[in-house]
């Protein structure tokens, strides 16, 4: 089936589906973009990890843990379990998170012309994700590179930027490293497609065109996530707004009446 949206999924955003749809996107975004790049560039797919001990979503997609067969008690042991009742606790555990990005490099001398970050819950939320992912961002931006950063989430607060009017529920933005201070918004609301946006490369080349929007629909049919996510659920936080809510609720009346 489908995606029953013009634009974003907001049903992706599930913590459940989305480091999974993060990880097809990001493939999908290198594969289509490689031939438009060949042959004076290659892209690169790059992971960045750290170590997070706080949120328990991050627990998701971790397999649970053995559970062994209980041995029978002596009654002399019983006797002293039920004198001492210990309250059960959990104990923050380091958790490794691995999270993707793509760098576009030049043939030849490898150097790194564009990131490509696609913002991940973690990216968002007060916390080492946060912290570790402005570090690199104000290190790109310091840098020679340029940066386009994808942010496809609804929740939590946007990355730093001065002078954004108005409010949307997503944002693409493309610094050039020429233009800096000075970047491109791209602001878009849940009824309105992905739009297309000029990837930078070396000033003496073009922008190369992406069509973020047509990946991500291609991304969904290949993931089933048409038959995986249930629709008859509210969409994932934040709240819509009661406009929001009706056109969701008019976009979803045939899938739910199936």
């Amino acid at each position: 089936m489908p995606s029953p949206f013009p634009g974003m999924n907001p049903y992706l955003e599930l913590p459940v589906l989305w480091a999974e749809f993060h990880s097809r996107l990001i493939v999908a975004l290198s594969d289509a973009l490689i031939p438009k790049l060949q042959p004076n560039y290659y892209v690169a797919v790059e992971t960045r990890t750290y170590l997070s001990a706080d949120e328990a979503d991050l627990l998701l997609g971790i397999p649970d843990a053995v559970v062994l067969p209980r041995t029978p008690q002596s009654r002399a042991a019983q006797a002293v379990a039920t004198q001492v009742r210990p309250q059960q606790v959990r104990l923050p555990m380091p958790i490794e998170v691995k999270e993707r990005y793509l760098e576009v490099r030049e043939v030849g001398t490898h150097r790194v012309i564009t990131v490509i970050e696609l913002l991940s819950p973690k990216n968002k939320r007060k916390g080492e994700g946060r912290a570790a992912y402005e570090k690199k961002r104000l290190r790109i931006l310091g840098s020679a590179s340029h940066l386009v950063e994808i942010d496809l989430l609804r929740e939590n607060s946007p990355m730093p930027m001065i002078g954004a009017a108005g409010q949307s529920d997503y944002r693409i933005v493309i610094s050039r490293a020429t233009t800096r201070p000075i970047a491109d918004l791209y602001g878009f609301c849940l009824s309105e497609p992905i739009p297309v946006v000029g990837l930078p490369l070396k000033a003496k080349d073009e922008d190369i065109q992406v069509e973020l929007q047509q990946i991500l629909l291609e991304v969904y049919e290949r993931g089933s996530y048409g038959f995986r996510i249930d629709y008859h659920q509210p969409v994932p936080p934040p709240p819509l707004s009661p406009a929001d809510q009706a056109w969701v609720d008019e976009r979803l009346a045939f899938v739910r009446g199936q």
